[in-house]
């Protein structure tokens, strides 16, 4: 029988443990195991090539991805960088130019050591991606929506064009997950998650997952995966596997918050733009919704001059201002010195992630109260501005 997306979350083969009935995936701590035969190991030898509560993990999302194999990571930089060690010196990677501050600096200050290149590219323009391309390029990575400006990016077309240059696609499935869209169904080769997000839920973990596509990209990755070693402990792969069972209806709700605190960001006279796929006038819009289940529950926004960003922040009282997304809270982040921390100034600035442009991870709260609570801080945040004008002028008198 096939079930919805919603019941693979909670039916699955890891649904109870075989052995005793128990509802709940066991933790085994095990780091080393008993081999009965001196010619002939088990399944489990050691605890950074496989363990039972990661393997749960990783056959859960591979499911839930509808990849051949997953694997789970200590963190989603993990991920993403034992991913790039496919890669080999002399290859070029096409890359979203607003990508994830983390991701653009192991891109740009490591991989680069080794002989890998790089460029940055618009990817939701296909011409420009064209254009780019090099004898070299091996690799198109993709975020999308990406962090922080929400643009989207064409899988298919770009999954497409790689393939006809016998190259890969790694998509970044983070701000969606498999509940609102599967990369590997549009033609890519692999996704990437930093599960310490929208997966888990929680604040509480922080991890990495990928899932393959195909049978050897998944041999060549999990040889790279026992390789570096940076797998994830079997007490965060259980609590991702606990978050992952209310992913479906987290999402739902905070998305139709989302929605809300869009439109009303989108009207409020302090705020200059906002970045949102869920919107009709966001240029991405058509693309997402045939693509995608659902627009996400991040969206930026940028702050119009007369409004004091640091009066703004520090008057809310209900998000927490913070690095990561995806959680039961809202979360508020300030891109230019949290999540693209190492994008030098220039760069952010040319790719439109100026001081002024905050992202909000919409979490569980009544999304009413949200919103008078940022609209108290934005009728504070413009006073104060208007306050600091007056001190000003009046000191030059």
């Amino acid at each position: 029988m096939s079930y919805s997306f919603q019941t693979k979350l909670l039916h699955n083969q890891h649904k109870v443990d075989k052995s005793n009935g128990a509802v709940s995936v066991p933790i085994q701590h095990a780091s080393t195991f008993h081999q009965s035969d001196i010619d002939s190991f088990g399944k489990y030898d050691y605890g950074r090539s496989a363990n039972p509560t990661r393997e749960a993990l990783e056959e859960t999302i591979a499911h839930l991805e509808e990849g051949t194999r997953g694997f789970a990571f200590s963190s989603g930089m993990a991920a993403i960088s034992t991913s790039f060690l496919l890669l080999s010196q002399g290859d070029h990677v096409l890359i979203s130019e607003d990508v994830y501050g983390g991701t653009y600096r192991m891109v740009s200050e490591v991989l680069s050591r080794y002989g890998v290149t790089h460029t940055f590219v618009d990817m939701t323009n296909i011409d420009s991606v064209k254009n780019a391309i090099q004898p070299n390029t091996k690799l198109f990575y993709i975020e999308t929506p990406s962090n922080p400006l929400l643009k989207v990016t064409d899988i298919s077309a770009i999954s497409a064009l790689a393939k006809s240059i016998d190259a890969l696609t790694f998509v970044d499935n983070t701000f969606l997950t498999p509940a609102l869209q599967k990369p590997l169904e549009l033609g890519a080769d692999l996704v990437l998650h930093s599960a310490t997000k929208f997966l888990s839920g929680h604040s509480d973990v922080v991890a990495g997952l990928a899932v393959a596509k195909d049978p050897v990209l998944a041999e060549r990755l999990a040889f790279l995966q026992n390789s570096f070693g940076a797998v994830l402990g079997v007490q965060d792969a259980w609590l991702v596997l606990r978050g992952l069972k209310t992913l479906h209806v987290r999402l739902e709700q905070s998305i139709k918050s989302a929605n809300k605190l869009a439109h009303y960001f989108e009207k409020h006279a302090a705020i200059k733009s906002v970045y949102f796929p869920g919107l009709t006038t966001h240029p991405g819009f058509t693309l997402q919704h045939r693509q995608a289940q659902g627009p996400g529950a991040v969206l930026s926004f940028e702050l119009k001059d007369g409004v004091d960003l640091r009066t703004f922040v520090n008057s809310l009282e209900i998000p927490v201002f913070a690095v990561s997304l995806g959680a039961v809270e809202s979360i508020l982040s300030f891109p230019a010195k949290m999540s693209h921390a190492a994008m030098p100034e220039a760069e952010r600035l040319k790719r439109g992630i100026s001081n002024s442009l905050l992202r909000l991870s919409v979490g569980l709260e009544q999304v009413d109260d949200l919103i008078a609570d940022f609209d108290q801080a934005l009728h504070l945040a413009a006073n104060a501005f208007t306050e600091q004008r007056r001190v000003y002028h009046g000191n030059l008198r």
